[in-house]
Formats: C-alpha cells, sequence, structure tokens
C-alpha cells in the first residue's frame, strides 16, 4: 500500500514539474487583431503590453479622428431638414440661402437620411441637385465644382456628389448657425408650431 502511495505522488510531483501548459489568447479591436501564445505568466505580460501600447495611441487617434454627432447634428437640423415619406425636405424659404447653402443642405439631407435608415444612399446625381436648386445645369455644376474643391463635397465613381465627413462637421459647425442667423425668425416659427 505504502508503494501504491509513493507511485501515485511520484506522479503527481512529476506532473508538477512538466513544462506548464501553454494559454493562447486572441484580441480583436477594430481592424486590431493580435494573437498571444505561451506560459500563462508569458502571455499575460504580452497583453498588458500590447494595451499599454495600443489605449495611448487609440485614445490619440479617436481624438483626431473626425466622426460626426448624429443626434446633435439631428437637433441643429431641426427646423431646416424634415423627412416625410416622399424623401428629406428642406424647411427653409431657397431665397435666404445661397446656392452653396441650398446645395450642401441638400446634400447633408441625404447623409443623414442614409445613416438614419431612411434613405439607400447618401449620393446625388447633379441633374437632382440641379432640379432641388432651381437654377441652370452651368450654374449647379460651378457651384458643385466649388464645393468639391473645398472638399465638403466629393464625387463619386458613378458621378454623383455627396457630402464628406468634414463637410458634415465644417457645416455643422460654420454654415448651419449662419443659416440659422439669417433665417431665425422662419426657423423659430417652424420650431414653435411643432
Amino acid at each position: 500500500m505504502d508503494r501504491r502511495r509513493c507511485t501515485v505522488e511520484a506522479k503527481r510531483k512529476d506532473g508538477l514539474t512538466e513544462q506548464p501548459e501553454k494559454v493562447s489568447v486572441h484580441v480583436k479591436y477594430k481592424n486590431i487583431e493580435e494573437t498571444f501564445s505561451g506560459t500563462t505568466e508569458e502571455t499575460w505580460l504580452l497583453l498588458n503590453k500590447f494595451f499599454n501600447e495600443l489605449i495611448p495611441s487609440l485614445r490619440i487617434a479617436s481624438n483626431l479622428w473626425l466622426s460626426p454627432d448624429l443626434e446633435r447634428l439631428a437637433k441643429d437640423l431641426e427646423g431646416i431638414i424634415a423627412f416625410s415619406p416622399e424623401g428629406p425636405n428642406l424647411l427653409l424659404q431657397k431665397n435666404k440661402l445661397t446656392d452653396n447653402e441650398t446645395l450642401i443642405l441638400w446634400l447633408l439631407a441625404g447623409y443623414m437620411g442614409n445613416k438614419l435608415r431612411l434613405l439607400s444612399t447618401d449620393a446625388l446625381s447633379k441633374e437632382e441637385l440641379q432640379e432641388k436648386l432651381g437654377k441652370s445645369s452651368k450654374i449647379a455644376s460651378t457651384r458643385l465644382g466649388e464645393l468639391v474643391k473645398t472638399e465638403l463635397v466629393s464625387k463619386t465613381p458613378d458621378d454623383k456628389f455627396k457630402i464628406t465627413t468634414f463637410g458634415v462637421l465644417q457645416t455643422q459647425k460654420e454654415t448651419l448657425p449662419r443659416i440659422r442667423a439669417k433665417t431665425k425668425t422662419q426657423v423659430d416659427m417652424r420650431s414653435a408650431s411643432s
């Protein structure tokens, strides 16, 4: 019996002195993917190093990444743009807006409608924009060219136009306050009637 106990204890000791088991950890965050393998201690150290290097980079990157706040943008657009079963609508009189403001608002409406899943695309053709602007093809082309040149708008591979992320933020920061200031009474009346 003692001999059996010694054999069991010897096997247990051998099991404890064997090579430690390997651990594998897979981390996936956005477009970063990494797998760490080794002993528990090695894997833990590698994982900590990864996060210590990654987190500050992510914070810096997120501070530099242009990302519109859709909830705030929707609030900023109240009384200016609205959606109906027929599509987006500008609630302001066109004669109060410049051509570029009108075009950028229509493209912003396309962007919001697409983000809210009310529209299947955020891009509009030159013809659609010309019709909404109510001006000649030449004027619409010139104004769209100006907006593309300032990087507020981009032309898609299928020759349509869409507002850029930079354009959304610039419009929210500069154009919407200017539009609100010059059309204040009109926007206030619409908001009051809601």
